[in-house]
């Protein structure tokens, strides 16, 4: 039964990748995995050992420096204040270069208009160009 001490092996990498967080030794408890697939369909000790060092090798160069890069730079996220950027709201008060009010998100924001000339009435669509403190300032493309 090489098959139960396959499992046993693979396990024990689980519990030891549990403990340490590297997730090398997880790779290897998938190796040890495949190993006891073969080894219960009947492969001999020799297949068992390449299943295992193919599986290994194979997780070990193409997933585990995938996972380190996702590891090291989460994806980004935008929140807060940051994630209102490049969303359109809608002037709710006469927006121009110093003052006016806009609804994005459902919040109503203070804001102010991208260029200096611009005066942009109520009712009209604008896109968030970016927050300065907590000012919303705005572009309108119908201007």
């Amino acid at each position: 039964m090489p098959w139960i001490v396959w499992l046993v092996i693979a396990v024990l990498l689980g519990v030891a990748e549990a403990l340490t967080l590297t997730f090398a030794l997880g790779l290897l408890a998938v190796a040890a995995l495949a190993a006891a697939v073969v080894a219960g369909m009947g492969g001999s000790l020799l297949a068992q050992l390449l299943a295992f060092a193919v599986t290994g090798a194979a997780t070990l160069l193409v997933v585990r420096p995938v996972a380190r890069r996702h590891l090291r730079q989460p994806p980004t996220v935008r929140d807060g204040s940051d994630a209102l950027v490049g969303r359109v709201a809608v002037v709710t008060e006469e927006v121009t270069a110093l003052r006016g009010l806009v609804r994005v998100s459902g919040e109503e924001w203070s804001a102010r208009a991208f260029e200096e000339n611009e005066v942009i009435p109520a009712g009209t669509k604008v896109d968030v160009i970016e927050i300065d403190g907590a000012t919303a300032v705005v572009h309108s493309w119908e201007t």
